[in-house]
């Protein structure tokens, strides 16, 4: 999480790769790096925009990078985006199947005031304060006093100093130990979406994949009063995502593992029971099968269940 957002200067991405293009219909896009800094152009043939980079967007040893892009004053999410899966750059998740209407909208999409809010606030530390930017205290990535209410101010009376104000974002202020499931649920949603969030939108389908705590809620085990099931249960967030599916197990048996827990074991197997309960989905567009955390029994064929 501590690489959710870096500088152009520090992406390395950016840094390994100081030529990178792709062919999009009749658009030809370019990130070239001078010195220190990408500069993202798109041409038809007949006409270029360029426009330097401003953040580099996402984990990219998980699974890509977008680009944040700056002209006048305006800033743009990137058209294309680098993906881990391609080694190379591809359509951003959500203008895959969009045709761009001209060179400008062929660029990327202009982003508002409430986009840059949420954008950063979620993949930067000190970035919002209320609904302004304080890019001067920005910290790029997910860093201790994202999460942690008044962290400037403990450091500051720890070291002796005068006290430093906080930017907390909302539901910074409780502690998480001994915190329900679904509050937990509600604090991690900040950034990857709440229930209410999604289930609000309507229409559900496979994109709702990525927002981990509408998926878990939507599991039929999910109590929201059980610390068993909540995110902390599974995920530390000091530490990087275990990716073996095994070692999640012990979580599995906290509840299913017969007992007093109330809940059935499974007949098929006691080990691994992630990978047929919790699995492995195609997002489109996103080169990247994410875990589904609705946990489940997957039967052959069915359909997505949103």
């Amino acid at each position: 999480m501590g690489h959710a957002l870096e500088t152009v200067e520090k992406s390395q991405i950016l840094i390994d790769h100081p030529e990178l293009k792709t062919v999009q219909g009749k658009y030809i896009y370019q990130i070239e790096r001078k010195g220190d800094q990408s500069i993202y152009s798109v041409t038809d043939g007949a006409d270029t925009i360029s426009m330097p980079i401003r953040w580099a967007v996402g984990a990219s040893f998980a699974i890509g990078q977008t680009y944040i892009l700056e002209k006048d004053g305006e800033w743009y999410e990137s058209r294309v985006s680098w993906f881990k899966e391609l080694k190379g750059l591809g359509p951003t998740l959500g203008s895959q199947d969009i045709a761009p209407a001209s060179l400008a909208d062929a660029v990327g999409r202009r982003m508002s005031h409430d986009d840059k809010i949420r954008c950063m606030a979620c993949h930067a530390t000190n970035a919002v304060s209320g609904q302004e930017l304080t890019l001067k205290s920005l910290l790029p990535g997910v860093q201790c006093g994202h999460c942690h209410a008044n962290l400037e101010a403990h450091v500051a009376a720890e070291e002796g100093l005068p006290p430093i104000p906080s930017h907390e974002m909302p539901g910074q202020s409780f502690r998480l130990k001994n915190t329900s499931a679904e509050e937990v649920s509600d604090f991690c949603g900040n950034c990857h979406r709440t229930w209410a969030e999604i289930a609000a939108q309507g229409k559900p389908s496979i994109a709702n994949v990525r927002f981990q705590p509408y998926r878990l809620t939507e599991s039929k085990c999910f109590d929201p009063y059980d610390k068993r099931i909540s995110c902390l249960a599974c995920h530390d967030p000091h530490k990087e995502v275990d990716s073996v599916s095994a070692n999640y197990t012990p979580r599995c048996l906290a509840c299913h593992g017969g007992g007093k827990s109330g809940a059935k074991p499974c007949h098929v197997a006691k080990s691994n029971c992630v990978s047929c309960h919790m699995p492995k989905l195609d997002l489109p567009g996103a080169h990247y099968r994410f875990t589904d955390h609705r946990i489940r029994i997957v039967k052959p064929g069915e359909p997505y269940p949103g």
